[in-house]
């Protein structure tokens, strides 16, 4: 979201985050990076909350495409990549994060998440070798 365009919360985290004293002197909070631009085929949902399930349409998108589980991964395990994967649960989804995929600030904080993560039992966590193995074996069918 440009910062032209953000809302105070989104001015507050980019403040926050970039621990810039005016909202006029921040950037967007996460910028897309150059080599990272989606194919013309591929949605791109802008995520301003904890949670990339709140003020996005991605529970809709993803119940109307019959989707039951989500790879979780992103740069802030305990800010980001938690309340996502909470929240996806809370609306029946079965979260899988990729640890090795999952990026983090402060190393202890990450490795509470992932411990709190594993004790609660509502997400499945696994490393992006076993997700790659298991996506070869899976079969594909539309009906699914």
């Amino acid at each position: 979201m440009p910062t032209a365009l953000a809302g105070v919360y989104q001015l507050r985290q980019a403040k926050t985050r970039q621990r810039k004293q005016r909202a006029s002197e921040t950037g967007p909070l996460i910028p897309h990076a150059p080599e990272l631009q989606p194919r013309p085929s591929e949605a791109v949902i802008d995520k301003i909350t904890m949670s990339a399930f709140e003020g996005t349409p991605l529970d809709i998108v993803l119940r109307d495409c019959g989707v039951r589980a989500c790879l979780i991964v992103g740069v802030a395990l305990a800010v980001g990549i938690e309340p996502t994967a909470r929240h996806s649960a809370d609306l029946g989804y079965v979260p899988v994060i990729v640890r090795d995929a999952c990026g983090a600030g402060d190393r202890p904080a990450a490795q509470r998440t992932l411990d709190a993560l594993a004790f609660a039992g509502d997400a499945m966590l696994a490393d992006s070798e076993e997700v790659c193995a298991t996506l070869i074996q899976a079969p594909i069918s539309p009906a699914e």
